[in-house]
């Protein structure tokens, strides 16, 4: 092992169960993992059973990327199984929903 790999500037990491916990709506957490200086940010969202987010979630200034890690999301027109990848481009929307729940992983490279 190599500790000056640590030491890196800029080089983090983070723990999902030790990152403050946010609802944004009921049912629906995010828990923040990293942000960057441009406004990037790295988040794990937990949807709970029959969540969804209320009126349509738009991309702004900048793109999201979602990986589904478990359950299956719902983008207001199909369902995504986990394992499932979305691009959706800035100024593109959805409404996100679960039936089963699901925890994603949703990164912003523009903030």
């Amino acid at each position: 092992m190599t500790s000056e790999i640590l030491t890196q500037p800029g080089y983090t990491s983070a723990s999902v169960t030790e990152s403050p916990v946010r609802e944004i709506f009921p049912g629906i957490r995010v828990r923040t993992l990293w942000t960057g200086p441009n406004g990037a940010s790295a988040n794990v969202v937990e949807l709970d059973p029959n969540a969804s987010w209320h009126g349509r979630d738009i991309h702004e200034p900048g793109p999201e990327e979602v990986y589904v890690v478990s359950g299956v999301f719902n983008d207001g027109a199909r369902d995504y199984p986990a394992g499932s990848f979305l691009h959706a481009p800035a100024g593109s929307w959805h409404v996100p929903s679960t039936v089963t729940g699901c925890t994603l992983f949703v990164f912003y490279p523009e903030g």
